[in-house]
């Protein structure tokens, strides 16, 4: 009798310490904005940007003021996040997917989603996914590590945009009306097509509070990918936020993502674990300032989105754990999204994947204000070449351009020649040498200045090392369309696409209290 008591005794302690060591495992929620630039934010210096409950986090936590994405567009830079390696690695190159493409990022990619669910962690995606859709959606964030996902899995550009805000206001961009209309998916299943752009946010914000309310309450630790749809143009909001800034039409969408950072930060607060969830806000590229006013602004640098330029892959960055991360900490040490997953592993206790990573581990500068192990990072374009290759190289606070290019996302007559489209690809040798930390803006070349030989120099020998033992995996991007693998809610109706229309509930995503079960 006294055995079978001891026996039990250490049953329960078994299952009493497995229990405390999934709860001593952090909570993780990455906010992902859609070209929202450097300088659009509050805290990052915009007068007219309405963005109460993300400039509150920068106060609460540590903003990074050197912080890079993979890409200067979105496909790419979401890949680099989630698998912590660059375009080339992974096939996402060039450019981004298109509802009728058939590749996605490959299935043998590990992403950190992933990894955390391999120790314990529920996995959640919500929004905007864009690696992919394929036939019988093999490429959707359910084959890559996600347990739960709610959203469109590309961007709304891509797809017929009617109304954009309250009540009728027609888009400002024409989008694609060749495509099938919106579809929003529940995990493999679409449950809405087309989608009601004035009310997908409120979608979104309910389904992230659900799934943090209903992971809190089983005390399981839980991992949530929360992607905006804004503030890619076209820009759209609910009614609430129309004309609700002073900054227009990228202001109100931007105002909504402010609130629905809000939502998020409540339910955390609600569930009482604010103290064991790392939160991190980050942004995919540049603004795409072709649209002008209505496509945000990249502050003090150089062009935006679709360049190599500073404006087109520095981005906002801030990190939030109280108790972990110091409140109100500005640091210029150099990070990147692809440094998300090595530091998360180490973090969880997960193990690093098999494969090369191109991020490092933050977790001294996150946790003790310590130095980046991060000193160099490499620019590559929207459409990178393999018989060119990267196009600049960051070394400390050393910026070299081997390569510059124009992009369409700057527009035709951005007021800087070298951001428009009309600025081919040209090759510079000596190549362009820039001092980031005291010129942002990349004004001032330092390439003749003999001061600066011995550094260009070794920027050089580590652009030639980089583009001579890059491993290129195929382009997903160039693989054959076709219209059908389009996402449809009514497969083989006619007259396609436009027969692609149904609402079906689902629960998770309405706005009710939170007593709802994950599907």
């Amino acid at each position: 009798m006294a055995v079978v008591s001891y026996i039990g005794v250490l049953c329960l302690l078994l299952v009493v310490a497995t229990s405390v060591g999934e709860l001593s495992k952090p909570n993780i929620v990455i906010l992902f904005a859609d070209d929202v630039g450097y300088g659009d934010i509050g805290c990052y210096g915009h007068p007219t940007s309405s963005t109460p409950h993300i400039d509150k986090l920068a106060s609460s936590g540590m903003l990074f003021t050197q912080f890079y994405v993979g890409s200067p567009v979105c496909s790419p830079s979401r890949a680099s996040l989630l698998t912590g390696r660059l375009p080339p690695r992974t096939g996402v190159y060039p450019g981004v997917f298109q509802a009728n493409m058939t590749g996605g990022l490959p299935l043998n990619e590990t992403t950190v989603a992933k990894l955390l669910q391999e120790v314990g962690y529920q996995t959640g995606m919500i929004g905007k996914w864009h690696l992919g859709v394929g036939k019988n959606q093999k490429y959707l964030p359910t084959n890559f590590g996600f347990e739960y996902y709610l959203g469109i899995p590309y961007t709304h550009a891509q797809c017929p945009c009617v109304t954009c805000f309250w009540p009728n206001d027609p888009c400002l961009v024409n989008c694609k009306p060749y495509f099938t209309g919106c579809p929003i998916f529940h995990n493999n299943e679409i449950i809405e097509q087309p989608a009601d752009l004035l009310t997908l946010n409120e979608k979104y914000a309910t389904a992230a509070q659900n799934f943090i309310a209903e992971h809190s309450s089983r005390n399981q630790p839980f991992f949530l990918y929360y992607a905006f749809q804004h503030c890619h143009a076209p820009q759209f909001a609910g009614k609430q936020f129309r004309n609700s800034t002073l900054r227009g039409v990228f202001g109100d969408s931007l105002a909504e993502i402010d609130w629905s950072v809000g939502q998020v930060l409540e339910e955390i607060n609600k569930q009482g674990i604010a103290d064991n969830t790392l939160i991190f806000f980050s942004s995919d590229n540049g603004p795409s300032t072709q649209h002008k006013a209505e496509g945000g602004a990249a502050g003090l640098l150089k062009c935006g989105k679709g360049t190599t330029y500073e404006g087109g892959q520095r981005v906002p960055g801030i990190a939030v754990w109280p108790g972990k991360i110091p409140a109100g900490v500005r640091t210029a040490e150099l990070a990147s999204t692809m440094d998300l997953l090595p530091t998360l592993v180490k973090l969880t206790g997960s193990e690093l994947p098999n494969t090369t990573l191109d991020g490092f581990d933050i977790s001294s500068v996150l946790f003790s204000g310590g130095k980046s192990q991060r000193d160099t990072f490499f620019f590559y374009p929207q459409n990178p070449r393999h018989d060119i290759g990267v196009y600049a190289v960051r070394y400390q606070q050393y910026k070299a351009h081997f390569y510059t290019e124009g992009a369409s996302e700057c527009g035709r007559d951005n007021h800087d020649v070298d951001c428009r489209p009309s600025a081919k690809l040209t090759k510079h040798n000596p190549p362009l040498l820039f001092n980031l930390n005291q010129d942002p803006s990349e004004l001032y070349n330092l390439n003749t200045d003999k001061q600066y030989t011995d550094i260009l120099n070794h920027i050089t020998q580590i652009y030639k090392h980089h583009v001579e033992t890059m491993d290129w995996t195929q382009s997903e991007i160039l693989k054959p369309t076709d219209p059908y693998v389009e996402p449809c809610c009514t497969p083989g109706c006619e007259p396609f696409p436009s027969c692609c229309q149904c609402h079906r509930s689902n629960p998770y995503s309405m706005p009710s209290p939170h007593v709802l079960q994950i599907p």
